[in-house]
């Protein structure tokens, strides 16, 4: 059915009658309720076409947002077809180069695109929203929990079959989620990661961000510093914070700044946990032991870090 709707969605943009052939080649992606397939034809350049269901109030929220964004100048791809009635979208093609897929090209070579992905976050920081555009809540206290529990959840009782409970009842979780809560003024893309930055003709492009909210800017910058794809040294961190520096004049409080790492990072393990043990996608398992390591690192010394060792140890022997 998904693919129906984005056929006769790409058949309505291009104008052409059921003779004219057309190719779907899809493409995978992590987030669920949706389908995404680049379309091919003779009669016009490729394009992507985007059909969501309703499993996850946010898919609604691409159209929107994208409009949003590429009217506020950000490097976002275009919409070219707009049937939101149906849950489809046509979008501009941007190819398959991620940063992602520059891991093994050396660090100096990927600074450019980090210094452009930075920029980005800044500008989200200055973004104003007009007052009728409806974002998704907040990222309050309850969506921090909500973050913790998917962890607790999905990858400490699903995926490693250890208890939970102790985890659940430590105050220290509820603690730190009611801190970063208390304040949510600035955009958010709330999935910053090398997968969702794309580089075409030598620019780096944003992708999924219909989880777009309001919340605190360190949680997009831990997503990408600690982007347990990637694995950055403890020296690519700093010289990503340097850079950070640079272009925002400031650096972030070291104690905030590694809360939102152990938020963003439990998130990550959790739905690694999700797509292992509910979808068998393999690939996530290798990320497993770098978000552990990292998640360790920046809780190093804390009630955190000491509340989760025993799961990290585990962690990082799955």
């Amino acid at each position: 059915m998904s693919t129906e709707a984005i056929l006769s969605t790409a058949r309505q943009y291009l104008e052409v009658d059921p003779t004219t052939p057309i190719t779907m080649v899809p493409i995978k992606r992590g987030a669920s309720g949706r389908t995404i397939a680049r379309v091919k034809t003779p009669v016009h350049d490729d394009f992507i076409g985007i059909h969501w269901t309703d499993e996850r109030e946010d898919n609604a929220q691409f159209v929107p947002v994208a409009e949003f964004l590429k009217k506020a100048r950000f490097n976002v791809p275009e919409i070219l077809y707009d049937r939101s009635q149906h849950n489809v979208a046509l979008v501009e093609d941007l190819g398959d180069t991620d940063l992602l897929s520059l891991k093994d090209k050396p660090f100096k070579q990927r600074l450019p695109f980090y210094r452009s992905a930075l920029e980005q976050i800044d500008r989200l920081f200055y973004a104003k929203v007009p007052k009728d555009f409806e974002l998704m809540p907040p990222f309050d206290t309850a969506l921090y929990r909500w973050e913790q529990r998917y962890f607790f959840d999905h990858f400490v009782e699903d995926f490693l079959k250890m208890s939970p409970v102790a985890l659940e009842k430590n105050e220290t979780f509820e603690e730190m989620a009611e801190g970063l809560g208390a304040t949510y003024k600035h955009l958010v893309h709330r999935d910053f990661q090398s997968q969702n930055l794309l580089i075409k003709d030598g620019k780096l492009y944003m992708i999924d961000f219909q989880g777009l909210r309001r919340g605190r800017q360190e949680y997009d910058l831990a997503s990408l510093i600690f982007d347990p794809y990637m694995d950055h040294s403890e020296d690519e961190r700093e010289a990503l914070l340097d850079l950070w520096e640079e272009i925002s004049d400031e650096r972030p409080e070291k104690t905030l700044f590694h809360q939102c790492a152990a938020q963003r990072l439990m998130q990550a393990l959790g739905a690694f946990g999700n797509i292992l043990e509910n979808r068998g996608d393999e690939w996530y398992r290798q990320h497993i032991p770098v978000a552990a390591k990292s998640l360790r690192f920046v809780t190093e010394g804390t009630a955190i870090g000491e509340a989760l060792e025993p799961v990290l140890a585990k962690s990082l022997q799955a």
